[in-house]
This record gives C-alpha cells, sequence and structure tokens, in this order.
C-alpha cells in the first residue's frame, strides 16, 4: 500500500506518492499545531511542515530525532532516497500544509 501526500489548499497541484511507512516518518518532519508558523490547529490527518526546517534537513541530509525520555539525547538520521524526493517537491511548491491518505489497492 502506497500513501498520498496531498498538498493543502492548492488543488491544482497533483499529489505525492510515498511509501505507506511514510504515514509514520511524516512526524519526524512536522511541526506540531500552534508552533512556530504552524497554524493554532490541524485535523486528524493532516501536518505542518516549516519551510526553512525542511529546507535545513534537505540540505544536511538528516534528521535529528529528540528522545521522548532525555530531551538531551539527540541522534541523526540519514534520510531516504524517497524522504529526500519528497522534501524537494515540497520545497519546490512552497507547500507547508499536507494531508495523508491511504492508496487501497483495487479489489479484482
Amino acid at each position: 500500500m502506497s500513501t498520498l501526500v496531498v498538498a493543502v489548499g492548492k488543488s491544482g497541484l497533483p499529489p505525492f506518492t510515498m511509501p505507506d511507512r511514510f504515514r509514520h516518518d511524516v512526524t519526524y518532519f512536522s511541526t506540531p499545531a500552534g508552533t512556530g508558523t504552524a497554524p493554532p490547529t490541524l485535523a486528524s490527518g493532516e501536518f505542518w511542515v516549516d519551510m526553512g526546517e525542511a529546507q535545513t534537513i534537505l540540505e544536511d541530509g538528516v534528521i535529528t530525532i529528540v528522545s521522548p525520555l532525555d530531551s538531551q539525547s539527540r541522534t541523526e538520521l540519514e534520510i531516504t532516497e524517497d524522504q529526500e524526493r519528497w522534501l524537494e517537491w515540497m520545497l519546490k511548491h512552497q507547500v507547508q500544509h499536507v494531508q495523508l491518505s491511504a492508496i487501497r489497492p483495487a479489489l479484482s
């Protein structure tokens, strides 16, 4: 199964297809509602990605993960090729607000 990344408010922009695991990975890139440039609330399945953060992650090629148990513990993970292509799409089209939806295989 795959996941469609839909740009909220950009109806003319075709959705971007990502592997299903992106439904979990997107949280590494997203800004919580009401934080920084993010709107105060986001609907279920919607995420906000700060353009400056996206650019930094793309340039560095890594995501910094903070441990939920110890905020002083940080780990850098190399982004995947799929994540890199998605970030390029986001930045090219100035997309910050996205909604995810699953692509379900057709029944035969």
